[in-house]
């Protein structure tokens, strides 16, 4: 294929995730109620499922105990346009996480044709996998590290007679970055599978940096949630473990790619 026909496909992939996205995203404007009563507003509620989960926690290591101390502030609009705005915004943040899947699936379509045959071989089941860690990021930022860290801010104060009164623009974001986040720092296993494929990475090397990774984690956790050591510490745990899980896959990546050069080599 020349230039132009490459171009002419990859419109063709964009015009096709646009239409998707526009689609799933009027479906969620239409969906109001649930989107913010149910799914954004959730954790601004006590009985939003972590603290009844925290609660039930507290409960059993101490069955006198209080349970977590529990959300209370309100969100408020102070512009005449903000609550149409988060809507529409709101709406098609959710759009792309639904159709995110989808999205992958029509990108791996335009790369496919460009790989050789052993590359498409490895390469199967790329699409499932990447939405795979993509959900499972997004359901542990939205039900684990974005509630404990609006606990955190909404229930700080330097001083009693302060009341906490978040903007929604302000509660929104918070949210959205702290899933969002999540969803993507979740690949990290797919990102060291191509990597690995590619060569730029061995598991010698990931294993040597590994106390280097480890710092960079910590980082990253304190960006993306408040700063509170406990909070870093539940988003530090799993991207830990993948980077773990991922030392093994750039390890079976290399064996995979030794034992067909080998049978290459044999069949010469």
């Amino acid at each position: 294929m020349s230039f132009l026909d490459h171009l002419e496909a990859l419109r063709w992939h964009i015009i096709r995730s646009a239409i998707a996205v526009v689609v799933f995203t009027t479906i969620v404007f239409l969906s109001k109620d649930f989107l913010f009563h149910d799914l954004i507003l959730g954790p601004s509620r006590n009985d939003f499922w972590t603290y009844r989960m925290m609660c039930k926690l507290g409960k059993l290591l101490n069955p006198d105990g209080p349970c977590a101390e529990q959300v209370n502030f309100i969100i408020q609009n102070r512009t005449m346009s903000g609550q149409l705005a988060m809507h529409i915004s709101s709406s098609f943040i959710m759009g792309i996480v639904l159709t995110f899947p989808y999205l992958f699936w029509e990108l791996w379509r335009f790369v496919k044709p460009g790989l050789y045959p052993h590359e498409r071989q490895n390469s199967r089941g790329a699409v499932l996998f990447v939405s795979i860690l993509f959900i499972l990021g997004i359901l542990f930022g939205y039900f684990v590290a974005a509630p404990l860290s609006i606990n955190f801010l909404a229930s700080y104060t330097v001083d009693a007679s302060i009341e906490n009164q978040i903007d929604l623009q302000s509660y929104i974001s918070t949210l959205t970055t702290m899933t969002l986040s999540c969803g993507f720092v979740f690949e990290l296993p797919m990102i060291v599978f191509f990597l690995a494929k590619a060569g730029l990475i061995t598991p010698e090397i990931m294993q040597v940096y590994r106390k280097h990774a480890i710092v960079v984690i910590l980082v990253i956790a304190a960006v993306i949630t408040p700063p509170d050591i406990s909070s870093q510490i539940i988003v530090t745990i799993p991207v830990v473990l993948l980077y773990e899980l991922s030392i093994r896959i750039a390890r079976a990546v290399r064996r995979n790619d030794t034992a067909r050069l080998n049978k290459e080599l044999t069949n010469s």
